[in-house]
């Protein structure tokens, strides 16, 4: 009986630099199509990529060839809330309609799992990216980085990069729901929210103390919670403000998940408290949440994915042009009215 053959092992980065006489690093600018390589050096590593079978081929080909992937990224930071599916749905009705297909990738708030995810898509050749930023360093989404792909960011802008963007009225639709448990007569009106250095957390908290000073009502802290991302966190802090002396009467609370807990908590404790929140769901009238901050999450994917569009289809010889910013309207729906 004859030994089985030894199954062949996939060559690596390593061992197209060492066919082609150069630097591992040299491999990896040459797949990024990093302008700095020299052509006859380029030339030899696609050899090499070619000889080995490196990557099956498709990335020698694409590149030698000018070809696209026919993909975008999308990188999104939670996919367990039903505001990415639906951003998701709009930037894949774009897409489909360009012929593009969409790679989803979710980062979970880890600003480093977003670098290595935004490193990964790069090195597949994405022909562009649509990203929900974890962190305030953006510095990995530049796009004048060799070998970058055109970036677009949704939900969140950018700090210190000229990228376009598509984001939430944030700081309007918090002030108007702040407002609307005011002017029905609340004084005692809680804050839950996300951390404080998520963008739209702290524009909706911007919103909701403006709301307060406005009317005349001063900020009371006590009445602030802003480090919930789960339901259980959310239901835990609000459980805490409704347990505190002279409990608030109201709360806004700044995501549906917050609103979730809220409305959990409130029903367990046996407390009546007015609820506002941000983001609709299904459901939120049959809870008797009467103020729903409402926006239209598919809309910010399809305005992202068509200015992602734009920006692919630009030429070098084409003028410059600046960086937009867009952003996606909010209506206060009632559903009932909130009284005290």
């Amino acid at each position: 009986m004859t030994d089985a053959p030894t199954p062949r092992r996939a060559p690596t980065m390593r061992d197209v630099a060492d066919h082609a006489s150069v630097s591992p690093m040299t491999v990896s600018r040459v797949l990024h199509d990093d302008p700095r390589v020299s052509g006859q050096t380029r030339e030899r590593v696609l050899a090499s990529v070619d000889a080995l079978g490196y990557r099956r081929n498709e990335v020698a080909r694409n590149l030698r060839l000018g070809h696209t992937s026919g993909l975008i990224g999308l990188v999104v930071t939670n996919l367990a809330n039903p505001f990415y599916s639906q951003l998701a749905l709009g930037v894949e009705s774009v897409a489909g309609q360009n012929g593009l297909k969409v790679v989803l990738t979710n980062t979970d708030e880890d600003v480093g799992r977003e670098r290595r995810l935004v490193e990964e898509l790069t090195a597949r050749r994405v022909d562009g990216m649509i990203v929900v930023p974890a962190g305030s360093d953006h510095s990995h989404l530049d796009p004048q980085t060799p070998g970058s792909v055109p970036v677009v960011l949704g939900a969140r802008p950018p700090t210190n990069l000229a990228l376009d963007c598509v984001l939430v009225d944030d700081f309007g639709g918090a002030r108007e729901a702040t407002a609307g448990l005011l002017a029905a007569g609340h004084t005692r009106v809680g804050f839950l929210g996300l951390p404080p250095s998520v963008w739209t957390s702290s524009e909706r908290f911007r919103g909701f103390c403006v709301a307060l000073e406005e009317a005349g009502v001063s900020l009371d802290e006590r009445y602030v919670r802003l480090q919930q991302r789960t339901i259980p966190a959310a239901e835990e802090a609000a459980r805490e403000l409704l347990r505190v002396r002279r409990p608030p009467t109201a709360l806004f609370c700044a995501n549906s998940r917050n609103t979730l807990g809220a409305y959990r908590a409130a029903t367990r404790l046996g407390v009546d408290v007015e609820l506002a929140g941000f983001d609709d769901f299904e459901l939120a009238d049959v809870l008797g949440v009467p103020l729903i901050v409402a926006y239209d999450p598919r809309e910010l994917g399809r305005r992202a994915a068509e200015l992602l569009m734009e920006r692919m289809s630009r030429t070098d010889t084409e003028p410059e042009v600046q960086p937009r910013r867009i952003v996606v309207p909010t209506t206060v729906v009632r559903y009932g009215n909130a009284t005290r």
